[in-house]
This record gives structure tokens, C-alpha cells and sequence, in this order.
């Protein structure tokens, strides 16, 4: 049995209906992200979903040192908060260094330690100890039982407050592939499982200084994924992908969110 976690007002694993992780690759600006939020609420009411939303102020990853990364801690921590105060949704958002841990803690519900910091012991020791519950992204150099050594980092800190996400693995240059299977040996360890349909369809650096993204397949795989009996799908999600500043390519438009998201209820309660 998966256990169940408290994500703020959202409770996802045991055998609860699928929750959606969602909102903009990263925060541009205080009003679209607070208009994000809002349609994504409205939306996830509509249909019975919980819902998380998501956005990061610093994407330190990005391809190019000129890539738009974000507004920054500070700036970025304050937008967040202001809809989590206002709105009442529980937050998730990126952490890259044990210096940003207890800033974001203080805001945030939900840690997330990015795919290529999955590794990186003192990182999620050091979120963890916050007592917030941790979503650890699986690299795309990792195997999904190598995961377990991951979770028990985590566990080690007396912190069970852990979810792990899918989002792709590297096949190749500049592409990425998933592994089905990966969701339900994940799901073994006994914590949800999450699975990122967007970075999942990113080809990264494939743009030369950015990534590019099939956002055309974001559906196939989430049903796919669905269809397995994960506990989340993750989604970044804009009001216009072709101009968005971080990760356009592999993020689907506001306006499909709803079709989407009705097929994917559809195929979670017939699984479980």
C-alpha cells in the first residue's frame, strides 16, 4: 500500500483519485502567475481534482546563461506566497542549495529537488529536516530502483513526507524516453509516485541555447501513465507555450487543460 502524504489541504497517495501538480515552468511576472492560478482552480474544482500548484523563481539548469531563469528568491518566495495566502493552494517550488532550504520551507508546502540533483545527499538531507514534504524528481541518468537509496536519504532524517516523479530518461542526445515500467516499481517503495508529462516530452538543449519539447505527446504519455495507477501528474502549463519563457515547447496551453484532465479522471477511476 502506498502511503498517504498531506500536502497542505491535498492528500495524495493510498488510494486516492490522481492530483494534479501544475502551474508555469517559472514565474515571469506576479499577475500571470496569479491568473494561472486562479484558472487552474477553477478548473481542478470543476472536476473533483486536487490540485497543487506549482512554479519555480529560479530555474538554475537552464541551457544558456542567458536563459530566463526567474525572478529570484526573494521575489519569487513573495509571489508564491501571496497565492497560497490568497487562494488557500498548497505550493510547490524548486530548491538548488542547502542555502535556500528554510526561505522556501517557510512558504512553500511541497520541497522539490530537481532531476539532477536527485543525488545530491546533503540537498535533500537538508529539506528534509524541514519537515515538508519532499518531491524528488528522478534523473534522467537514474534507474528507478536506484530511487530507493534516494527515498532513504529522506527517511533517514525521520521525514516520511516523500514523492518521487518520473519525468523521462536520457536516450540518447537531445532526447528523452519513458519507461513505463518505472512508475509502478517506484510505487514498490511504498510513497506516491508522480509522473511528469511535460519534461517527459522535452528534447533537451535541442534548440542549440534551449530545449525544445513534442507538446503534441504530453497527452498520449500522461494516459499512459494514468493507466498504470500513479497517484499524481505533473504539468506545465501557460497561457501562450510559444511565448512562454522557460520550457514553451513541452508546455501545454491553459485552454486544453480541461479535456485532458477529464480523460485522465476517467482512466484514474477506472483503475482504481
Amino acid at each position: 500500500m502506498v502511503k498517504e502524504i498531506s500536502l497542505g489541504s491535498v492528500r495524495v497517495g493510498g488510494n486516492r483519485p490522481l492530483a494534479l501538480i501544475a502551474g508555469p515552468c517559472a514565474i515571469e511576472d506576479e499577475s500571470s502567475t496569479l491568473r494561472c492560478a486562479e484558472r487552474l482552480m477553477t478548473i481542478c474544482n470543476a472536476l473533483s481534482i486536487p490540485f497543487i500548484f506549482k512554479a519555480s523563481y529560479d530555474k538554475a539548469n537552464r541551457t544558456s546563461v542567458t536563459s530566463f531563469r526567474g525572478p529570484g528568491l526573494k521575489e519569487g518566495l513573495r509571489i508564491l506566497a501571496k497565492i497560497s495566502e490568497s487562494m488557500g493552494l498548497p505550493i510547490l517550488t524548486d530548491v538548488h542549495s542547502i542555502e535556500e532550504v528554510q526561505e522556501v520551507a517557510a512558504v512553500a508546502d511541497v520541497l522539490q529537488i530537481p532531476a539532477f540533483l536527485c543525488r545530491q545527499t546533503d540537498l535533500l538531507v537538508a529539506a528534509s529536516r524541514t519537515g515538508k514534504a519532499i518531491n524528488i524528481k528522478k534523473g534522467q541518468f537514474m534507474a528507478p530502483w536506484d530511487m530507493s537509496n534516494v527515498v532513504d536519504k529522506v527517511l533517514s532524517t525521520g521525514n516520511t513526507q516523500v514523492m518521487l516523479t518520473e519525468r523521462g530518461a536520457t536516450f540518447g542526445y537531445n532526447n528523452l524516453v519513458t519507461d513505463m515500467r518505472s512508475l509502478p516499481i517506484m510505487r514498490r517503495f511504498g510513497y506516491p509516485v508522480i509522473f511528469d508529462a511535460t519534461h517527459s516530452v522535452q528534447i533537451p538543449g535541442g534548440m542549440g541555447g534551449s530545449s525544445g519539447g513534442e507538446r503534441e505527446f504530453v497527452e498520449y504519455l500522461a494516459r499512459a501513465a494514468a493507466a498504470t495507477g500513479i497517484d499524481g501528474i505533473f504539468l506545465e502549463v501557460h497561457e501562450d507555450p510559444d511565448k512562454a519563457l522557460c520550457d514553451g515547447p513541452n508546455s501545454i496551453r491553459l485552454d486544453e487543460l480541461p479535456q485532458i484532465l477529464k480523460k485522465l479522471k476517467a482512466i484514474d477511476a477506472i483503475v482504481k
